[in-house]
Formats: structure tokens, C-alpha cells, sequence
């Protein structure tokens, strides 16, 4: 890999010049150190979601739980509520099992190694290391699906970057180039350059890639062969029907189990397969039932195809648990995911009496 010990220079200048500005960001080149809080969620929140998706989001959790502590006292339903349309809601639960390890058992301190800081619920290799050198200064390298696919490119490593011995190896090799002195602006600039640049779909941007020069992939014309992954199962499908239930100007809601897909939110409730028997199942008594569309929701290992049925109860009984939610809820108490946005409109509309 020694395209690799002709990249940490370049590298730099270019995210100096190129970095994008973003609120947990330290400034390029000033060597000042993260905030160790603000690097952390903000990392949980771009695991497997966009940058831009997560800034809103990033906004709203800070101003409601700007320290440690302050998560570490949350409850579930704020915290479901403030993570609301994210998606992978275990992320959440991780943050807050994790603050209260910091608050309980770490004095309130931020571990400040890399191997305490993977100690700490939720937190991996690749956020350790992101942590460790953005906030503390340490010389340990933040290995993400970006960075293997750079390295891949750079290097022209036909290793299979799923499996861990190639991720082991590429991490080794970029220990040994890390500057001791820029480590948390190296890592950001690979991630940058990853995101930015050396594009996972479609045509990279050789041309305005600070490795354009050295780089093996683009020399030898296989930026499209590489990175090697294995590629991962067909997700199943499965067919759901929702019930958007209403009485007045509000709408059932049902909290999903504590495990598994979803755990702990509320939802429109919902079944596989469709008919009416389930109304029968819960008890409610319809007084019209029409359909009001269709949607669908991918999961990493499964998608819902579902189709959504208006129902207007005739009374207010529901099952055990379940509430009835009007637009103020729907707002600003119960969590409802995003798997259900196709039908937030239809919900939204019912709730107006429009």
C-alpha cells in the first residue's frame, strides 16, 4: 500500500480548501479539538444516513439535550420523539444507555482513550476511533465504508471489504500514514473525500481528488471494479395492511413491542395480509371503512409493501395500551416512524376534518 504514504499532504490542503461546515465540525487546519459530546451524536446519527438528512435532526436533539447529563436524564418517549424519522431507533437507546455510563460509572468525564470510548453502549470500532481523534487529539484512524472504499481505490486492494481481515488491513496501513499531529483532520478529510469525492455510486470525481495522481484504481482504469464487496441477500418482501383508525379528530395508535423491528414505538396499527378481521380481533367497530392508498418502507433486511384503509370507529374502546392521539400528539408526544410517512397526509387531513 505505499500509494498510501504519498496521501496524508495532499490530503490535508484539499479538505483545508474543500471541507464542508457543519455544526460539530472543528475548523480545518486550526487544531482545535472537538467537543467530544457534539462529535459523539453526531457520529451515531451518520451511521447509515446522509449528512444532510441528519442536520435538522442534529439541530433539534442539541437545543433539547445540549450535555451528557442532559440525555442521560431523557425519557424514552422525548428521546423516540426527538429521534422521530431517523430510522434505526436503537442508535437512540445506545446514546442514552451510554450517557448514563458517563454520568454513572465515568464521574461524568467523556472516556478520553480510544479503548474506553469502546467501552461505551453503541460505540464500535469506527466511532471510537472518530471520537478519539477529533476529540482528544489521538492518532487512531476512523475506518467507515467511505474510508475502505478510498483505500480500495488508492491502493487497488481486491480485497473484499466485508470481510474483516481486509478492514483490519486497511486500518494497520492507515495507522502508519496517520500524522501525528492532524489526526482528527485526517480522518475527517478520508470521510470527506469518501462522501465528496470518491463517489460509492456512479462515476467518482478523479479529477478532483487530491489522490488523482498516485491513485491505482484510476490509473488502471477500475474505479468501477473497485472497492470488492460481497454481495448481501435480497431483502424479503411482506405485505402489510395499515389501519388508520379515527374517532373524531383522533387516530389510534398502538405502542410495538419492546424488541425487535421498531421496538418501543407507536404505530398505526397493522397487519400482514389484509381484510377486516382485525377489527373484529381489537374490538372496534367500524362505521365506514375506505381505502386511502398505498405506500412502502425499505428496512436493511426487508421491505413492507402496505396498502392503508381509513377506518371510522363507532365507539371509543380500544385494546389495552392503545391510545387515541390528535394532532398535538402527533406533534410533539408519540414517536411515530417513518415507515408510516406515506400516510401522514391522510392522517393529518382526517385530524383537520378536511
Amino acid at each position: 500500500m505505499n500509494e498510501l504514504d504519498r496521501l496524508p499532504i495532499p490530503l490535508l490542503e484539499w479538505y483545508r480548501d474543500n471541507a464542508r461546515a457543519l455544526p460539530w465540525r472543528p475548523a480545518p487546519g486550526s487544531r482545535t479539538l472537538g467537543d467530544p459530546y457534539r462529535v459523539w451524536v453526531s457520529e451515531i446519527m451518520l451511521q447509515q444516513t446522509r449528512v444532510a438528512a441528519v442536520l435538522d435532526y442534529y439541530q433539534r436533539f442539541m437545543a433539547a439535550l445540549p450535555t451528557v447529563e442532559a440525555l442521560a436524564a431523557v425519557g424514552e418517549d422525548r428521546l423516540m420523539k426527538l429521534w422521530q424519522g431517523l430510522g434505526y431507533y436503537n442508535r437512540a437507546r445506545n446514546l442514552r444507555k451510554a450517557a448514563q455510563q458517563i454520568t454513572g460509572e465515568c464521574g461524568g468525564r467523556f472516556p478520553d482513550t480510544y479503548e474506553g470510548l469502546l467501552a461505551l453502549a453503541g460505540v464500535g470500532e469506527y466511532t471510537a476511533g472518530a471520537i478519539a481523534s477529533i476529540a482528544f487529539g489521538a492518532p487512531v484512524p476512523a475506518v467507515d465504508g467511505n474510508v475502505l472504499r478510498v483505500v480500495s481505490r488508492i491502493t487497488g486492494d481486491e480485497g473484499d471489504i466485508a470481510r474483516p481481515e481486509t478492514k483490519k488491513r486497511m486500518r494497520s496501513a492507515l495507522q502508519a500514514v496517520m500524522p501525528r499531529q492532524d489526526p482528527g483532520d485526517f480522518n475527517q478529510a478520508m470521510m470527506e473525500l469518501g462522501a465528496m469525492v470518491c463517489l460509492p455510486n456512479g462515476a467518482p470525481r478523479c479529477g478532483a481528488c487530491p489522490a488523482g495522481g498516485f491513485c491505482r484504481a484510476r490509473r488502471e482504469e477500475r474505479t468501477g471494479q473497485l472497492p470488492v464487496k460481497t454481495a448481501q441477500k435480497a431483502r424479503r418482501t411482506e405485505r402489510r395492511t395499515v389501519y388508520l383508525i379515527f374517532y373524531g379528530d383522533t387516530v389510534a395508535l398502538r405502542r410495538r413491542p419492546g424488541r425487535g423491528l421498531l421496538a418501543g414505538l407507536w404505530e398505526y396499527p397493522n397487519q400482514p395480509g389484509g381484510g377486516l378481521e382485525p377489527l373484529t380481533q381489537w374490538g372496534i367497530i367500524p362505521r365506514s371503512v375506505e381505502p386511502v392508498g398505498v405506500g412502502k418502507h425499505v428496512f436493511s433486511h426487508i421491505e413492507w409493501h402496505m396498502v392503508a384503509l381509513a377506518v371510522e370507529a363507532a365507539e371509543t374502546s380500544l385494546p389495552e395500551g392503545w391510545v387515541w392521539a390528535d394532532q398535538a400528539g402527533l406533534r410533539s408526544t408519540y414517536a411515530v416512524p417513518s415507515a408510516f410517512q406515506s400516510f401522514a397526509k391522510t392522517v393529518e387531513q382526517r385530524l383537520q376534518g378536511e
